[in-house]
């Protein structure tokens, strides 16, 4: 990929695929006989949502959320703004927040404490990727993919400079 380089694949197509799958018969099977709603933080979360989406085999609402951070504070603080809210009422429904990766857990406390205001019966995490030895707040995490360490990642979403998202494979990005 053009002026984008990455040192090795880290989980591959299939190993993404194989845990994608496991996630949504997880989902399926907590989640019989409830009216669920799925919401993807974007843009990071894109591949993975639609993935996972597709392998819960029951009838669920879709949505998206989409956040900006604020300058020279978010890494520090987890001080974001909503861009893009969602549009579906979520009061009284099972929710799951799709993240593709969670380190400090900052930025999706408060999005789970601004889902949570809108009173839904319940709201549970799940992240493709997740750092708990980075993790600054009690966040709990009711599924996950794969345990990572510190690496900065590119591909199933993630990003050097909005470029990689395509990638089909997660990677570790060669830091210059």
């Amino acid at each position: 990929m053009d002026g984008i380089s990455y040192k090795k694949i880290l989980y591959t197509e299939e190993q993404l695929k194989t845990r994608v799958e496991a996630l949504g018969r997880q989902i399926t099977k907590d989640y019989a006989s409830r009216d669920l709603v799925l919401i993807g933080v974007l843009k990071g979360s894109l591949y993975f949502f639609t993935d996972l989406t597709r392998a819960i085999d029951l009838p669920i609402e879709l949505d998206m959320i989409a956040i900006g951070s604020i300058p020279d504070t978010t890494s520090q603080t987890g001080i974001v703004k909503i861009t893009k809210d969602v549009d579906i009422n979520i009061t009284g429904k099972h929710v799951i927040v799709v993240e593709d990766i969670i380190r400090t857990g900052l930025t999706t406390a408060y999005l789970m404490q601004t889902l949570e205001a809108r009173k839904p019966a319940s709201i549970e995490v799940c992240t493709l990727l997740y750092n708990p030895d980075r993790q600054l707040i009690d966040l709990p995490v009711k599924y996950f993919g794969f345990e990572i360490d510190r690496s900065w990642l590119i591909g199933y979403g993630m990003d050097a400079s909005e470029i990689g998202r395509n990638l089909p494979f997660i990677a570790e990005l060669e830091h210059k």
